[in-house]
């Protein structure tokens, strides 16, 4: 999760959502509230870390903070030196995903269309829209933790590019590499403001209206595959602190035509290899899965 949420375009949820543990992220941080909060200021803390599933939740931070501050610079160098196998894993990966959600759907009805639609067009609009300058204060900074977070446990939404469209997201990689505390404290403190209040947010929609939301959902995922399609022309660049430049405005193409235009080699064969990867990382994931849980039963 933690590598996915430091790339633009891919989602941090899509992992939660694929390895299983999506439903019980949700649950165990809406917990972080009241009941919870209470327990902890009356110091009954063994209660307390039970109450928010406590175990789940330390695991699944501490993982998202080692990638975050150690694996980070990992895959910016693979995006920099091979963004055309990067990209087309991700590319399977979310495509199994995707067909692995749609199973999840109990009943395909106008109601699960419609919403499948609206989060197609959602996602597909979130990565073809432009970038802007954003003001640096604090309350933008704080807003900028509560709706990149949510974006990051939304499956096909990426958090990280949610930051690029808001203008923040260089901005708070250099806080992170610089460890500006007072920037960081800000940004920490809105994303779990933001994470706790949409948490309830979504644990209520998939009680509610599951098909709608899990098809809403399948639709964001759909929707971000324009996103990580792996050949593209750069249209417009930003350039970071250190002077080098970064794609910001891309256009898809055809394998060929990305040929043409860059004199560069497609690489379909290994695209096509590590596609098929990602799709079969996933399904192996879920039957893994599905054999421990047989496991289990049978115990």
């Amino acid at each position: 999760m933690g590598m996915a949420d430091v790339i633009p375009g891919v989602s941090g949820g899509t992992i939660a959502f694929i390895s299983g543990i999506y439903t019980e992220l949700i649950e165990s941080i809406k917990k972080l509230g009241g009941p919870s909060l209470r327990l902890l200021a009356a110091l009954r803390l063994r209660e307390f870390w039970r109450e928010i599933n406590g175990n789940f939740l330390a695991a699944v931070f501490a993982g998202l903070l080692v990638a975050v501050f150690s694996l980070a610079r990992a895959m910016t160098y693979l995006l920099e030196h091979h963004p055309i196998e990067i990209w087309a894993f991700f590319f399977g990966l979310i495509v199994a995903s995707a067909l692995l959600v749609a199973r999840d759907v109990t009943r395909w009805n106008a109601a699960s269309v419609v919403s499948l639609l609206c989060g197609i067009a959602v996602a597909w609009w979130i990565t073809v829209a432009s970038p802007s300058q954003t003001p640096e204060t604090w309350w933008f900074i704080l807003l900028s933790g509560a709706i990149a977070i949510c974006a990051m446990i939304l499956p096909g939404i990426s958090g990280a590019f949610i930051l690029l469209l808001m203008g923040k997201y260089q901005f708070i990689l250099n806080a992170v590499s610089s460890f500006d505390i007072g920037i960081l404290a800000l940004f920490a403190t809105g994303a779990v403001a933001g994470l706790v209040s949409f948490s309830h947010v979504l644990s209520w929609l998939l009680r509610r209206y599951h098909d709608v939301t899990i098809s809403l959902l399948m639709g964001f995922m759909v929707g971000s595959l324009n996103k990580v399609w792996p050949w593209k022309e750069t249209l417009e660049s930003y350039f970071d602190s250190h002077g080098a430049a970064h794609p910001l405005v891309e256009r898809n193409v055809l394998p060929a035509t990305f040929t043409e235009l860059t004199g560069t080699e497609a690489q379909v064969g290994w695209a096509v290899a590590l596609c098929a990867c990602g799709f079969l990382l996933i399904w192996g994931i879920e039957y893994v899965g599905n054999r421990i849980a047989a496991k289990k039963g049978e115990a």
